[in-house]
């Protein structure tokens, strides 16, 4: 599994790792009912401490990206349609929200907020993004 994990950076490794894994998913890359490395398999590919994957895999779960079957390993997750349209809107505003925050700090006005946004969509779509 190739995910990129940046021992240096601000995020906690444990949440490059969900990151990493929601973005396979989303990409196609990870497919719904693959299995998964086990904690230990995944600890050793990364060289990572086993505790660190232990927990990006329960927040995985608590998300509902990933699945553990007792005695048979963990999985990615079937997609689930959004049942509540509203909610999903109201979660995505709050993270948009921040960005925006970064983007005020970070000297950005709307029409560079704007474009740069489109650039990311395009070169999503142009990577797999579904």
């Amino acid at each position: 599994m190739w995910l990129d994990i940046n021992p240096r950076s601000s995020t906690p490794i444990y949440q490059q790792l969900v990151d990493g894994v929601k973005e396979l998913v989303a990409r196609g890359i990870l497919e719904p009912g693959e299995r998964m490395p086990t904690v230990r398999e995944m600890a050793a590919e990364l060289s990572l401490n086993p505790n660190t994957i232990a927990k990006a895999y329960q927040r995985l779960e608590q998300e509902g990206i990933i699945e553990t079957m007792r005695s048979r390993g963990t999985f990615v997750a079937g997609r689930t349609e959004v049942l509540d349209m509203e909610s999903a809107r109201q979660q995505l505003a709050g993270l948009v929200e921040k960005v925006l925050v970064e983007a005020y700090h970070l000297g950005l006005n709307r029409e560079d907020i704007r474009q740069l946004l489109e650039e990311r969509l395009d070169n999503w779509e142009k990577r797999g993004g579904k």
